[in-house]
């Protein structure tokens, strides 16, 4: 059986062209936005949009509301495509997704950890090299190029499904709630 074939105007295709040049960021949407070192930027160029709160009331999307109601390409295909943009030291929490989140770094030096048996594990990647988590690994990444601390650089993200849940570790949720930024 032969794979259906579709025919595309370039109008329509043109909607599923997202340049970087025009994508918007966004530093908000999820419970540690505003954290000091978790601030980061968010740009969500292919996918999902919120997810319709399967969980509770701290299950967030991937990439925040902000950015998830602001897709460049608002498709449901099974993926979403973004970037974060962060200063070293900075990057997410440890949290989780129920679904695949790969990363990879377009520029500078990323560490991509998550947590084995009470400690953390990592891997540290620069431009090019590939991390990908599976469903309901405990996961962050941090920008560590800090031979560059007032530069910005951007990792690259893909993560599965078309309305995927994140959710924050109960020790980061203690943390932010300790600090007053989550209530």
């Amino acid at each position: 059986m032969a794979i259906p074939q579709i025919r595309v105007t370039r109008e329509e295709m043109r909607k599923r062209v997202a340049y970087f040049k025009d994508l918007k960021g966004f530093d908000g949407g999820l419970p540690d936005s505003s954290y000091p070192s978790a601030v980061r930027k968010l740009y969500n160029a292919v996918g999902f949009q919120p997810p319709k709160g399967k969980g509770g009331a701290e299950v967030v999307s991937p990439v925040g509301a902000q950015a998830a109601a602001n897709s460049a390409i608002p498709i449901s295909e099974g993926f979403n495509l973004g970037f974060c943009e962060a200063k070293p030291g900075n990057g997410p929490m440890m949290h989780n997704h129920d679904t695949n989140e790969t990363f990879m770094p377009l520029t500078g030096t990323w560490r991509c950890s998550w947590e084995l048996d009470g400690k953390d594990e990592y891997f540290d990647v620069g431009p090019w090299d590939v991390c990908s988590f599976p469903p309901g690994v405990n996961r962050r990444f941090e920008n560590i190029t800090h031979s560059e601390p007032d530069k910005t650089h951007f990792l690259m993200f893909v993560i599965g499904g078309n309305a995927p849940e994140a959710d924050f570790t109960d020790k980061a949720k203690a943390t932010l709630r300790e600090e007053g930024y989550l209530a």
